[in-house]
Formats: C-alpha cells, sequence, structure tokens
C-alpha cells in the first residue's frame, strides 16, 4: 500500500493519552499516512495491515507526540538583555519599569516595525523551537497595546502560520500593560479594549484566543471580566495570565468563565486549585498552564503547586513563556526539567502536559498532542533509550528527528542540520 510510512526500532512509543506509566509501551512502530497515524502497534502486524509500506528503521529512541506550546510571545521586536544584564546586578524590575524598561520597552520598539520586519524577525524564532520538537506553537500580541499595533501584530502572527512549518496559534493580549500614554486614566484604555480592538480583532478573524494579565497591579478580576466576556460575546474564547506573582483571583475568574486556561499560576491559592480541578471532567476544562521557565529565568525561589493541581484532579500544561523580557528560551525542554525538579512532576507527567496537556489549552479537539490512530501525524524522535532521560539531560537538545503532518522536516542528527 503505497503513502504509508511506518516508523519503526522505537525502543518506547508515548501516546501521551495519559501520565499511567503503563501507557508506555516497547517494541511499538507507527504508522503515518496522509497526515495522520494510520495505526500504533507491532512493525510486522503493520506490514501486514499496510503492505508495500515505506519502513524507516530508526536506532532505538524514544516515540511522543509532537510538543506543544501553548504559551509564548514569540513575535518580538528586540531582545531585553540589557535589562537582563542590570537585573543580574541587583536592579529591580519595578525599578527597570520605571526607566522605562520591562513590557513598555517592547511595545515602543513593536509600534516602531513593519508587519513584514516583524514577521523577518520572528520566523527563524519559530523554526528554532521545532529544533526542540515543538509542532504546534501559540503566539501571543501584546506588545502593541494600540489597535493599530495590535492588529498589525495579529497579521504578522497570520503570515507565520502561512509560513513556519508548525501549526501557528493566534491569541490576542491587547490587556497585556496598560501603555504609558493611558496610564493616568486606565478606564479609558479599558473602553479601547471593549469597544474598538475587540470589535476590530474580532472582524479581522486571524486571532482564537482573548487573553487577559489578571494580576494585582495590572488587570484587576473585575476589569478581566468584562473585557473577556466582550471577547466572548464577539467568538474569542477566554484565556488569562494568573496569579504570577501574588493571589489575585485570576484561576477563579479562568474556572467561572469557562477559560481555556490559566496560565503562571505561580501564587495561585487553594480555591483557585479548586476551582480549575472542577472543570477536568467536563468537555473542555481550564487547564492550568505552567511556566516554570519563566520563574527560574526571574530568580523565584518558589514555583507553581503542579503536585497540588495534579492530585486534585486538574488538568494541567507545561509551556515555555517564550519572550524577550523574562524567559528567552525557544526550547521545551529545560521547561520540562523544572517541572520534574521544580514542581514534582514526573518525568513522563511533564511529557503529557508538554502534549496533550497543550492540545487542551488550545482547545485542539483533532489528536494533536498523542499518538493514536486518526490524530495528526506530528511526532518526534528522541536520541535517548528511555522517555525519563528526556528531562534528566539538563539543558541538552536530544530530539533526533520531527515529521510534521508525516512529512520529515528537521534531522538534528546530522551534523550541522538546521
Amino acid at each position: 500500500m503505497s503513502g504509508v510510512r511506518i516508523l519503526a526500532g522505537a525502543e518506547e512509543l508515548l501516546p501521551c493519552t495519559s501520565a499511567d506509566p503503563g501507557s508506555v509501551s516497547t517494541g511499538t512502530a507507527l504508522a503515518l499516512r496522509d497526515g495522520r497515524v494510520a495505526g500504533v502497534g507491532g512493525a510486522d502486524s503493520l506490514l501486514e495491515r499496510f503492505p508495500g509500506a515505506e519502513v524507516e528503521a530508526l536506532p532505538g529512541g524514544v516515540l511522543t507526540p509532537g510538543l506543544v506550546d501553548s504559551h509564548t510571545h514569540a513575535l518580538f521586536g528586540r531582545t531585553r538583555a540589557d535589562e537582563y544584564a542590570l537585573r543580574s546586578s541587583g536592579v529591580s524590575y519595578m525599578e527597570l519599569a520605571r526607566r522605562g524598561g520591562g513590557i513598555n520597552a517592547s511595545v515602543r520598539d513593536l509600534r516602531s516595525r513593519s508587519r513584514d520586519e516583524l514577521v523577518e524577525l520572528t520566523l527563524p524564532r519559530i523554526r528554532e523551537c521545532l529544533k526542540y520538537g515543538t509542532t504546534t506553537i501559540e503566539v501571543k500580541s501584546g506588545y502593541g497595546l494600540d489597535t493599530d499595533s495590535e492588529l498589525k501584530t495579529l497579521e504578522a502572527i497570520g503570515r507565520l502560520a502561512d509560513l513556519a512549518p508548525q501549526r501557528v496559534v493566534a491569541t490576542f493580549l491587547g490587556a497585556h500593560e496598560v501603555p504609558p500614554e493611558h496610564r493616568t486614566d486606565r478606564t479609558r484604555y479599558v473602553d479601547l479594549l471593549l469597544e474598538e480592538m475587540i470589535p476590530a480583532v474580532a472582524d479581522q478573524g486571524i486571532a482564537r484566543f482573548c487573553d487577559v494579565f489578571c494580576e494585582p497591579g495590572v488587570f484587576d478580576v473585575a476589569e478581566s471580566r468584562r473585557i473577556l466576556e466582550r471577547g466572548m460575546e464577539f467568538g474569542l474564547v477566554p484565556k488569562l495570565h494568573a496569579d504570577e506573582l501574588e493571589q489575585g483571583g485570576g484561576a477563579e475568574l479562568a474556572a467561572e468563565l469557562g477559560a481555556a486556561s490559566a496560565d503562571h499560576l505561580g501564587a495561585i491559592s487553594r480555591q483557585g486549585i479548586a476551582a480549575l480541578a472542577a472543570t477536568a471532567s467536563g468537555d473542555a476544562p481550564t487547564v492550568a498552564t505552567l511556566l516554570p521557565a519563566t520563574l527560574l529565568f526571574l530568580g523565584r525561589k518558589t514555583y507553581a503547586p503542579a503536585r497540588a493541581l495534579l492530585d486534585a484532579g486538574a488538568v494541567v500544561a507545561v509551556a515555555t513563556d517564550f519572550n524577550p523580557g523574562s524567559s528567552p528560551t525557544p526550547g521545551l525542554p529545560i521547561a520540562l526539567t523544572l517541572a520534574c525538579s521544580q514542581m514534582g512532576m514526573s518525568p513522563l507527567e511533564a511529557l503529557v502536559a508538554a502534549t496533550a496537556g497543550g492540545a487542551a489549552a488550545l482547545r485542539l479537539r483533532d489528536g494533536t498532542g498523542r499518538l493514536i490512530e486518526g490524530a495528526p501525524a506530528d511526532v518526534v524522535w528522541w536520541t535517548v533509550p528511555d522517555h525519563r532521560e528526556i528531562p534528566y539531560h539538563v539543558g541538552v537538545n536530544r530530539v533526533g528527528r520531527v515529521w510534521i503532518g508525516g512529512e520529515p522536516v528537521l534531522d538534528n542528527t546530522r551534523w550541522g542540520a538546521a
């Protein structure tokens, strides 16, 4: 049978349907056809089922679904390495913000750039994410903070979706911060979001989600509710940056509104944990998306309570938060390491969170993030004999090969491979 590729020879295959160790199979091959997983089983049985299939022999290793990075700010202009150097010398984030740094430094920079320039800067970053096994990536706006700049950002993300090898999902984050020109009248900026930005974003048709940074000192619960409910009126699914550094009721609001996810959660309350867990049994849970690389980069001593969330029954995702100010990493594997060493997750739990969990946080219901029959044939082959070694090798990229839609798109085993 032509058109079928069988990946055989891996020592382990992780379907990522659950974090039960019994779900990990050995001696299992994968059949790919027409962009989908056509079969999972022994190589001989798959050859009987698909006679004439092309067999790609793998020298051991581990097969997993492609990673799903469900929270990034990968579209930006310049880096903020200058701020990093200052923070390393003891300058506080608040002092940097007073000097005009932080998010608003990225805002000034992005507003000065064209859409095409933003695409040119960001496409190599998206491809860099692929080297680390990311086959689906969410990208937020939020460095424009005026109508024209936010629409320009989303246009650039839409263009990236056409150019990048991965699936790119767009999120509108006009409520990332109150820009300087509205600081003396923040109500005016909220009204701008409600009456102008959200209708324009919905009319543009690129963004799927509407996100708000719900945190004391940024947007409070009442403001966040108004913004997200307005987005829902226009068909935008809510998401929240919630309880990152202080408890602010963001997780509870996310559960109340049926948001796709509540992200960060470094300071989530017990009530917030319970609220997210209560959504887990439904068809559209509010996923707890954890971003440990951010807390590492910011030098925080405590991390999101992944163990408590999992034990309560919440659906958990792990993502990079790739951005220029607080998590300038395109690679999910370092987040997996931190999920295990700092947040108490097992390697398998972390991998499920970065695949099926990420897909749930993006409301992808086509099998993305799992290796099951009928799912998209987005596959990563890791050059380790045991899946536990994926997060174990700190800062080392063990991605060998990647297939998207059943087609080979990356081979890191070739010296100098892009």
